[in-house]
C-alpha cells in the first residue's frame, strides 16, 4: 500500500507467513504469538516433533544452531523454546531455500572435520562458536556459500523466534500488547495530565 515503508511491510509479511505456518498441527513447542485463544486445533499438540523435512542428525545440528545463532548464550530463554520445529516447517515448504540450507550443514560439518577433526555435533559447546565466528563476520574466501546460508538460517531463527509466544514476550514492548482494558498511564505526575483533563471535561 502507498505511504507505507519497508519496515512495516515486511513485519507484516513475516506475521503472515507464521500464522499461515501456525495452521500445521504437528508442532510439539512451537506455538505462534498471535494464535487465537481457545482454537482447539492450535492447542492439541503431539508429545513430539517428527521433522518434515531435516534428517533426525540434521534436525539436531539445526537446534543447536538455533541456539547459537540468535541469541545471548546467556539467556535462559534459549533453553525454554525450541525453535528448531519452525525452522524445519519453513524449509519443507519452501523447495527454493532446501538445496542451500541442506548443503549449508554439509559444508559446515566439512569444514569441522577439516579444521578440528570432527563433525560439528562431535564438537564440544566451546569448540563449535569456531566455525561460526566467520560466518557470522566476515566469511574466509570460499566461503561465502556457507556465509550464505548462515545469513538466511540466523534470519528465519529470529522469524520464527519473536513470532513465537515465547519470544513476543520477550520483546516486551508496550506497543505489541494486547489488553482487554486499557491501562493508565504511567506518568501520572506529568504536568500534561492537568490540561488533558481539562481537554476531556
Amino acid at each position: 500500500m502507498a505511504g507505507q515503508g519497508i519496515e512495516r511491510r515486511e513485519i507484516l509479511r513475516i506475521l503472515a507467513t507464521a500464522a499461515a505456518a501456525a495452521q500445521f498441527p504437528g508442532f510439539s513447542k512451537w506455538v505462534f504469538a498471535c494464535g487465537h485463544v481457545g482454537n482447539v486445533a492450535l492447542q492439541i499438540k503431539p508429545a513430539m516433533y517428527r521433522p518434515q523435512f531435516f534428517t533426525a542428525a540434521e534436525y539436531a545440528m539445526v537446534g543447536r544452531l538455533a541456539e547459537m545463532s540468535a541469541f545471548n548464550p546467556v539467556s535462559p530463554v534459549r533453553k525454554l523454546y525450541c525453535v528448531a520445529e519452525f525452522i524445519d516447517f519453513m524449509v519443507a515448504s519452501d523447495p527454493g531455500v532446501q538445496y542451500n540450507f541442506r548443503t549449508g550443514l554439509t559444508g559446515l560439518n566439512a569444514d569441522c572435520e577439516r579444521t578440528l577433526g570432527k563433525s560439528f555435533a562431535e564438537l564440544s559447546p566451546d569448540q563449535q562458536t569456531s566455525p561460526l565466528e566467520p560466518l557470522a563476520h566476515k566469511a574466509r574466501p570460499g566461503e561465502e556459500d556457507n556465509r550464505r546460508f548462515f545469513s538466511a538460517f540466523r534470519e528465519i531463527t529470529l522469524i520464527g523466534f519473536y513470532t513465537s509466544e515465547i519470544g513476543f514476550k520477550e520483546l516486551d514492548h508496550p506497543a505489541l500488547k494486547l489488553y482487554s482494558v486499557s491501562p493508565e498511564c504511567p506518568h501520572k505526575d506529568d504536568p500534561e495530565h492537568l490540561y488533558l483533563s481539562r481537554v476531556n471535561s
